[in-house]
């Protein structure tokens, strides 16, 4: 996780700046801009010091030694739920809210009615039913 570490880390000491010389350019009229790069820069460090975090625990994989074979990065990669269809009903609910926004405020409490319902069934999803262990 090295190479992804320093990627956001090294992303911190580039958007901080950057966002005060925007702040300097539009003469501190604009303020959605300046928080928003300041917003990137803090979630850039945040994911950067989990990267590490994570790194120092796991080690080093496959991806971060030159002298690695291919073979070393084969078997599992993790678990995924290939028949899962509740991330299409909170996808559909994400899309919902967004239609609320745009339209009317009454929509959105559909789509949100709609993500909780999504997001418990895709928590609960091997708790019950086919997939229960």
């Amino acid at each position: 996780m090295k190479i992804e570490k320093n990627l956001f880390l090294y992303g911190v000491p580039i958007f901080i700046p950057v966002a005060f010389i925007y702040g300097w350019l539009t003469e501190w009229s604009e303020w959605v801009g300046f928080l928003g790069i300041m917003l990137v820069g803090g979630l850039a460090g945040m994911i950067g010091f989990y990267l590490a975090f994570t790194g120092k625990r796991v080690g080093a994989r496959p991806e971060d030694r030159l002298d690695a074979e291919i073979h070393e990065g084969s078997g599992e990669q993790g678990h995924f739920s290939p028949w899962s269809w509740w991330p299409l009903v909170l996808g559909m609910s994400a899309a919902t809210g967004f239609l609320g926004i745009a339209i009317g405020f009454w929509i959105l409490y559909i789509g949100m009615g709609m993500a909780v319902i999504a997001l418990v069934g895709w928590v609960f999803e091997y708790s019950r039913g086919y997939h229960a262990h």
